[in-house]
């Protein structure tokens, strides 16, 4: 569980009627930026209150067990989600994401029809 102090800075809602919420926090410690980069694409819960989490609340929410399954997504929609996250880690030399996303598409084809007799 990764708990950081934040601004609630603004909020948008997305045509498939989800939100989009942005928050600014102050320089994270280290042990906080861990937490925020393992937890990158996952699926979780996110808490908000304006004062200190309590050690009691701290608990609750630690105790928490999501059942969560994403469905919403295509197949592939999530691969393009994926080719999309690992274009902004490591871009290849690539300056567009649908340049980048073309070759690696185009590599996966070829991998796959090679295969074929």
């Amino acid at each position: 569980m990764v708990i950081i102090p934040a601004i609630l800075e603004t909020f948008s809602s997305l045509k498939d009627k989800s939100l989009k919420i942005v928050f600014y926090s102050n320089e994270p410690t280290p042990e906080q930026l861990v937490g925020v980069a393992q937890n990158m694409q996952k699926f979780g819960y996110l808490a908000f209150k304006e004062d200190v989490f309590k050690q009691n609340e701290k608990d609750v929410l630690e105790s928490m067990e999501s059942e969560y399954e994403d469905k919403g997504k295509s197949k592939s929609q999530r691969l393009r989600n994926v080719l999309f996250v690992n274009f902004k880690q490591n871009s290849e030399n690539y300056s567009i994401f649908d340049d980048y996303y073309n070759a690696k598409m185009e590599t996966l084809i070829e991998h796959f029809k090679s295969k074929l007799d």
